[in-house]
């Protein structure tokens, strides 16, 4: 029996080795797709950390090109003003201008003319380049110093 006994515990020895030894390599193979993983996933994080990078510099230029365009549109609006409150303020004085000539005309128009003896006409004078605003100043001159009308009309 001591036999017997030596021998069934040489073998369940071996057999547990044997058990050991095929769960070691179980293990080798996991751990070498662990490795090959990691590699992967290390070259997974430094693509991620190099999108990131990239993402974050568009961002930084997303965010200069939006305050320079928001500085353009300010400037604009700016200048937008200026030219609505210009614009108002030859409309406005266009506006005087024309009641002014409404009511020369309209006194004009009321009042008879005198039989006055015919003139000699003028020599006509050479043209001159006159800027709009001078040749509306100088035509309401001209109406209020028409004979019958005496500028009591502006």
């Amino acid at each position: 029996m001591g036999f017997n006994l030596g021998m069934l515990v040489e073998g369940s020895v071996a057999v547990l080795l044997a058990v050991t030894i095929g769960y070691c390599a179980i293990l080798n193979q996991r751990l070498k797709r662990l490795h090959s993983d990691r590699e992967t996933l290390a070259k997974m994080v430094s693509d991620l950390v190099q999108a990131t990078g990239l993402a974050n510099a568009a961002i930084t230029e997303l965010k200069t090109a939006a305050l320079e365009a928001d500085a353009k549109l300010n400037d604009r609006l700016v200048q937008a003003r200026e030219l609505e409150a210009e614009l108002h303020a030859q409309v406005s004085s266009g506006s005087q201008l024309i009641e002014k000539i409404a009511r020369i005309t309209a006194a004009a128009k009321t009042q008879p003319l005198p039989d006055a003896p015919a003139a000699k006409p003028e020599p006509a004078k050479p043209a001159v380049a006159v800027e709009p605003q001078s040749r509306l100043h100088s035509a309401l001159q001209q109406l209020a110093m028409r004979p019958g009308i005496g500028g009591k009309a502006a």
